[in-house]
């Protein structure tokens, strides 16, 4: 005899497999209002507010007008579509075809998970944060081997950043830089705003040339300190850049970009930003660096620049055993070194508490003659990443995500 199935059961089934299908669609990321968010100031606040299709999207998602004030803890809906990553790549989750759109929301989502405002990698909680405008508001098409992308395009010209010939590629919706410095995954460098307009920042990574700087000989493959402060240096460099600042990259490899290998092969090609070849004596390649960022200097004070400010970015090395934390240098009575040290400081001790809690940062700021902080004019601090020997600290140099992590920290830092 057959079973007599309660009706609302049935019901009670379909709605819960409904719900399950519908948790594996795309759905529009939503947060509440804090004080002071106005529509502009939210949007900025998750990298969104520089495209006015998001601006467009995100009236309509929440049945405002452009003029409407948010509600403090009211809900609204970001033009951030939510992906379940499917594992295999963020071209494969979301259907598109471009690489380097692909790139851009995977910098996207590091950024936001930099900014704390997410709270796990993509990889890790599989959960893909794609901005609208990616998805609706660029037009990417092949136009030929030296730039491989456009966006809405207008115009092309030439501009001097950094000591390299760059293109520069304009629209209504973007403005977008391709530097040749970065490499081809990384060359395309978004504005995303102008907040470091007419700031300059020189950024020195330590060693080059025919000094590797401190190594690990016994790591699965040798780790020369030139190669990850570069990289970092280079990641540091494209963050500036997206905000309008004027950035020269004083030491430089044009044949690495920026690499997200774990183990950065060593060479000897680097090179001072005029193309003079690194001399083989190190008070001599201290003076060339020195003397390079100087003569910048006086160049921009000449225009009346005021903030100039220079980073140099070394990977330290002791005994194998010994964990170091970033730690920072700045040069005798100088206030403006001194704070700013102090402020990367704070920001590495506050993403440390937020991201590792309860494991405690032992970076710390001290006073110190090196030579490159007593000769340079502008604000200067000189950056240690960690002990190139030690296992624990390996993780912050080889993984690419850690890097990048460092220098979206270390940018934080100098714009506190």
């Amino acid at each position: 005899m057959p079973r007599l199935i309660n009706s609302n059961l049935i019901v009670i089934v379909l709605l819960l497999c409904s719900s399950v299908i519908f948790a594996d669609e795309p759905y529009y990321y939503s947060v509440p209002a804090e004080r002071g968010d106005g529509i502009i100031a939210l949007l900025n606040k998750y990298d969104l507010g520089e495209f006015q299709c998001n601006k467009d999207l995100f009236c309509q998602l929440n049945n405002i007008s452009a003029e409407d004030q948010l509600i403090i803890d009211k809900e609204y809906t970001l033009p951030i579509k939510i992906y379940k990553y499917d594992g295999v790549s963020i071209r494969s989750t979301i259907g598109i075809d471009e690489y380097k759109r692909a790139v851009r929301i995977q910098t996207y989502n590091e950024n936001i998970l930099s900014k704390g405002l997410r709270k796990t990698h993509f990889k890790d909680s599989r959960i893909l944060w794609v901005p609208h405008h990616e998805l609706e508001c660029l037009v990417i098409e092949s136009i030929d081997p030296e730039v491989e992308t456009k966006v809405l395009v207008k115009q092309i010209d030439k501009v001097e950043v950094s000591g390299e010939i760059n293109k520069k590629v304009s629209s209504k919706d973007s403005k977008i830089r391709i530097n040749k410095l970065f490499g081809k995954t990384y060359e395309e460098v978004p504005l995303v705003d102008n907040s470091l307009h007419n700031q300059v920042f020189y950024l020195v990574s330590g060693h080059g040339g025919p000094d590797p700087g401190a190594m690990c000989k016994e790591c699965p493959d040798d780790m020369c300190e030139d190669e990850y402060a570069y990289d970092v240096t280079l990641r540091l460099a494209r963050n500036l850049m997206q905000h309008g600042a004027i950035v020269h990259v004083i030491v430089q490899d044009e044949n690495d970009g920026i690499r997200d290998e774990e183990y950065l092969q060593c060479d000897k090609d680097e090179q001072i930003y005029t193309g003079a070849k690194l001399p083989l004596r190190q008070l001599d390649r201290l003076k060339q660096r020195a003397d390079a960022v100087n003569k910048l200097y006086y160049t921009y004070k000449k225009q009346r620049v005021i903030s100039q400010k220079v980073i140099m970015i070394h990977v330290d090395s002791r005994a194998k055993d010994k964990r170091q934390d970033v730690f920072f240098y700045y040069y005798g009575d100088n206030k403006a070194s001194k704070d700013l040290a102090h402020n990367m400081r704070d920001v590495f001790e506050q993403k440390y508490e937020y991201y590792q809690k309860g494991r405690g940062y032992k970076g710390y700021v001290d006073n110190r003659g090196l030579y490159m902080l007593r000769k340079t004019l502008p604000t200067s601090v000189y950056v240690e990443l960690a002990n190139i020997r030690n296992r624990n600290d390996h993780k912050r140099l080889i993984i690419n995500e850690n890097r990048q992590a460092l220098a979206n920290w270390l940018f934080e830092g100098l714009i506190m």
